[in-house]
């Protein structure tokens, strides 16, 4: 709340008496604590109990034991190049530690504290104790992480200990040289000291929170890490943690489960409570731990619904740290801080990074960034050696803390083997601006000093590094003067790990989502192999499904959650506009190199037009794959709550057979025109325009596949080599039977599009299309600007008295 601000002479006070209005006297961090509990715990939003030493109790504590002058002296010879950091720091720390409390200061905290145990009951209860900066947690800078933080203390004197400790971490090397690089005035900054109970997280988990895409930007995601054990493994990057990410415009439907991403993270070890002079300690994980969410859907979903309401009450993106207590089962929030990078990033524009040409891959991990750069490997596996980085190399190391920013300043990326999106080596790479893969497992084993490296962040949620130096371009795109134009500019999409890349993208929605994509790259298992897989005969198969649908006790429970969650997160990209999702159109070789996949595969000489598309799904042969796939959508439209999502149904070779695949789709509970279900059809095969006006009576739109229609109108293999030269999408055949498809559609109230790769290939097409009279045209996205602006050109010339063209070339 913003009340009057605190009396300056207070040396302690309670959460509740304070708010984000008083910064100046309690730190960010404490200040948010207080704003939380004070505005937010009567919405529902649980914080811990606590209380918080003030600025003045600090400036006492200088002033008591006459450290200002001997500071400001250790700080000049700093400035003046006569003393070393290191040096500089652990000399003023020294003097914190060595000083003594004023007397009024020790019987605030103490009494503060017995305070506290009388509130939750607890003879000595054990609290956090966390450094509050009165200059961190601005809107435009994060001290998140410079200062200390000690767990599970219990006691007057461990207190007092733990408190005098926090003032010295004001002076760690990270902070001192952070502040030098901010332009903040070392002694004009006082620190708080925040005492708040324990979440008995060390027997449950704890993570870190975003209300905002922390790699894209997009603000209509909450991103969740999560791990056993108390949160100080996540915070700096020594787990790698599951990674839960949930769509907000959908949280306010009581009824709706809009997970659109769940990763199991590796989480080897925690940190739980020890005995003796180190209050926690880190052990390793059992099996079931390590395999096992650390979160159920019920606890994902509060934490999103309290990540948008904190988000809603401060008016800007927030980066929190949550905790669940392993006794009660109850979720707590501990902190929260403006997010300080993608926020202020400008939307306008952004650019975009293309890898033409990549040596062998050598690692992957989880992309923090959007760039590619070149260079070579420095490898630091420990900190004692980072006097050894060299400047411009490519850092490469199992995992940072604070004392790495020195370095990672002057590094060209940063590779680490552990930490997720939330690891302390993601949060400085994305404020230095440097692109970073995390959590990769074993750079450190894979990678050798001097390698020439090409790291790629360019690519979606995964981050690659390749072998030597790759051909990339780089593209800066401007949306600030784009034209309005009546044609929709749709998006083609297949990889939900790059989908939430293109939201700043003002496109129309999807046009053609590629449910195969999400299969082969996100599920990798035949759907058949997991409906049958007790009758599978090769065992190595058998093997690897059993590893990748651990945790499912339905193994075709795996293939609708991947399916759904992977769809959603295109769906999300654009929502609410429309994304048309292709149901899946694998040739029959494609579907035999699916994992199990080749006991459920007949031989083609030509799978091209062989066994495919809508012939499948009706099908003895893959009936029950098709219905796990109508199962994912439904999950998709009615569970998730992705409306917006239409489907389609590809290579539909007669009206008979369209039939057929309406029956099964209704058979399996999807209805065309129930809840605003919408059904297109792929105009692919010249049949679909010869009879187009009875194809529209069973579908609500064409989407015209430019590729498959050519290759059928002209007789031509598109992938022959030989034949390259006569595959042409321009041809005068291919035009009229695009031209005469659209006319009919027209004529029948039908949608219809065009999904093919032409306009994108060649502008000058999308002209053809605007003359025809077409609803919309998907492209790739890196082509979206230029066709955008020759669609605009091609209506601004047809107003200004051009012809539209009915009759094709």
């Amino acid at each position: 709340m913003n009340g009057k601000p605190l009396r300056s002479a207070k040396l302690t006070v309670r959460f509740e008496e304070i708010g984000r209005g008083d910064v100046g006297s309690v730190g960010g961090k404490n200040a948010s604590l207080g704003e939380m509990v004070q505005a937010l715990a009567p919405k529902g939003i649980r914080v811990p109990p606590g209380f918080a030493t003030t600025a003045e109790a600090y400036r006492d504590f200088i002033q008591a034991n006459q450290l200002k002058e001997r500071i400001q002296e250790l700080l000049g010879a700093l400035d003046a190049g006569k003393a070393a950091l290191a040096e500089t720091g652990q000399a003023i720390r020294e003097l914190f530690l060595h000083g003594d409390w004023p007397d009024e200061t020790a019987a605030s905290i103490t009494t503060a504290y017995r305070e506290l145990c009388q509130r939750t009951g607890k003879a000595e209860v054990d609290v956090a104790v966390r450094s509050s900066a009165t200059a961190e947690d601005l809107p435009d800078a994060s001290f998140a992480g410079q200062q200390e933080t000690f767990l599970n203390i219990r006691g007057d004197e461990a207190l007092l200990v733990a408190c005098r400790r926090c003032y010295a971490s004001l002076f760690t090397d990270r902070a001192i040289s952070y502040r030098q690089a901010k332009g903040f005035d070392h002694m004009s900054v006082a620190l708080s000291i925040g005492v708040q109970q324990m979440v008995r997280s060390d027997i449950g988990g704890s993570g870190v929170m975003f209300s905002i895409d922390t790699e894209t930007g997009f603000k209509d995601v909450v991103v969740i890490d999560a791990a056993w054990g108390l949160g100080e493994n996540v915070v700096q990057g020594a787990v790698d943690p599951d990674e839960y990410q949930v769509f907000k415009p959908l949280l306010s439907a009581p009824a709706l489960a809009p997970i659109i991403g769940k990763k199991c993270g590796g989480k080897a070890q925690k940190m739980i409570y020890a005995v003796g002079d180190k209050p926690t300690r880190n052990v390793p994980t059992s099996k079931i731990e390590r395999t096992a969410f650390v979160l159920e859907d019920r606890d994902i979903l509060a934490l999103a619904r309290w990540a948008a309401a904190i988000e809603a009450h401060y008016s800007c993106p927030m980066d929190m740290e949550w905790a669940k207590d392993g006794e009660t089962g109850e979720i707590f929030i501990v902190q929260a801080r403006p997010e300080t990078v993608q926020s202020r990033r400008d939307a306008a524009a952004f650019r975009s990074y293309t890898i033409t040409r990549r040596g062998r891959k050598l690692i992957s991990g989880l992309a923090i960034g959007d760039a590619v750069v070149a260079g070579r490997v420095c490898l630091i596996e420990n900190a004692r050696d980072i006097a050894n980085f060299v400047d411009g190399a490519i850092l490469v190391t199992g995992t940072t803390d604070p004392d790495w920013v020195p370095i990672m300043k002057r590094a060209a990326a940063i590779v680490t083997d552990h930490g997720g999106r939330t690891s302390h080596a993601a949060i400085v790479s994305r404020e230095l601006g440097l692109p970073a893969i995390v959590g990769t497992g074993n750079a450190t084993e894979v990678l050798h000093g001097e390698q020439m490296v090409t790291v790629s962040c360019a690519e979606g949620d995964q981050g690659f590094v390749y072998e030597g130096t790759a051909d990339f371009e780089t593209e800066m795109v401007d949306m600030t003067n784009l034209p309005q134009t009546r044609t929709e500019i749709m998006l083609n999409l297949a990889n939900p790990a790059a989908a939430l890349r293109w939201w700043r993208l003002p496109a129309d929605g999807v046009g053609l989502a590629r449910m195969e994509f999400v299969v082969s790259n996100h599920i990798r298992i035949h759907p058949m192999a997991l409906v049958h897989h007790d009758q599978l005969k090769d065992e190595a198969a058998k093997r690897e499904i059993a590893e990748l649908t651990a945790g499912y006790a339905d193994k075709t429970e795996y293939f609708v959650d991947r399916l759904a969650r992977g769809l959603a997160r295109i769906a999300a990209a654009l929502y609410p506009k429309p994304v048309i999702v292709r149901m899946s159109d694998f040739k029959t070789n494609e579907y035999a190199g699916l994992i199990g996949g080749a006991q459920f595969e007949p031989e083609e000489e030509n799978p091209m037009i062989g066994f495919r598309g809508a012939a499948r799904y009706y099908s003895p042969r893959y009936r029950e794959g098709f219905a796990l796939e109508c199962r994912a959508i439904r999950r998709l439209r009615n569970e998730m709550g992705f409306r917006n999502v239409i489907v389609m149904i590809p290579f539909c070779r007669s009206t008979h057979e369209a039939d057929q695949v309406l029956e099964v789709m209704a058979a399996n509970e999807l209805r065309r025109g129930e809840d605003g279900l919408e059904v297109f059809v792929m105009c692919e095969i010249p049949s679909n325009v010869i009879l187009a006006s009875e194809f529209a009576k069973r579908f609500d739109g064409f989407s015209i596949g430019s590729n498959d229609l050519t290759q059928l109108t002209l007789g031509v293999d598109r992938d022959s080599a030989e034949l390259a030269g006569l595959f042409d999408e321009q041809d005068a055949a291919v035009k009229w039977m695009i031209s005469n498809v659209i006319s009919a559609a027209r004529k029948s109230g039908a949608k219809i599009g065009l999904c093919g790769q032409a306009p994108s290939d060649h502008p000058e097409f999308a002209t053809f299309l605007v003359d025809c009279g077409i609803d919309s045209i998907s492209v790739s996205p890196d082509s979206f600007i230029a066709v955008k602006r020759k669609v605009a050109m091609a209506e601004a010339a047809m107003k200004n008295g051009g012809k539209r063209n009915n009759e094709g070339a």
